[in-house]
């Protein structure tokens, strides 16, 4: 099995720590989406920034898709090929925009809101390091969870140019969720800072 590099282990040690520091609030308060996450479900707001948005895909792997690609995956991934088989589901938004941009930065606003208002746990990530071009150098991350494990996540990354939304369904831990990044359109978002999003 392949070793974890020590950046690695301390991205995981983090989202980790973050995690179980969130659990007692998380659990106090009631969860408007209490069953399964819906890979369907998006902010209203995303269907105005697609209407706008020059090029756009939208894809969504379940269950037996994505046995498929883990099948296909080398057994030097041995942990990437477990966290997928903890996956139910993924469904990936993609937009992009033309040379002025997103035009209209309150909609990309309502989307968070929407995340805030279904109860879920909001995480930001920054990649102050690598000064990469996502806007104001964070992604959002949204976790439910159940327990110690994270029942389902949301990424949302957004560039100058460039908008994805992707949803992940399943019984993951947040070893797993490190594990996800660059694969089946999740962004290979900064895990060795995560923060609060009231904390930023």
């Amino acid at each position: 099995m392949k070793q974890l590099n020590r950046k690695t282990l301390l991205s995981i040690a983090v989202l980790a720590a973050t995690v179980t520091c969130a659990l007692a609030p998380a659990q106090a308060t009631p969860d408007p989406a209490a069953g399964p996450v819906v890979l369907d479900w998006t902010p209203p707001a995303l269907a105005q920034l697609s209407s706008e948005a020059a090029v756009k895909s939208s894809f969504t792997l379940d269950r037996n898709m994505l046995g498929v690609a883990t099948a296909l995956m080398p057994d030097s991934d041995a942990e990437t090929r477990q966290a997928i088989s903890k996956i139910d589901g993924v469904s990936v938004h993609s937009l992009r925009f033309g040379a002025a941009g997103i035009a209209d930065e309150a909609s990309v606003d309502s989307i968070r809101q929407a995340y805030h208002l279904r109860g879920w746990k909001h995480l930001v990530t920054t990649d102050t390091a690598n000064k990469g071009p996502l806007q104001n150098g964070t992604t959002d991350v949204w976790l439910v969870l159940d327990g110690a494990n994270v029942r389902g996540a949301v990424v949302l990354a957004e560039t100058a140019k460039s908008l994805t939304l992707v949803t992940v369904s399943g019984n993951l831990s947040p070893v797993d969720l490190m594990h996800l990044r660059g694969h089946f359109g999740i962004p290979s978002f900064n895990g060795s800072d995560f923060k609060d999003a009231k904390d930023k």
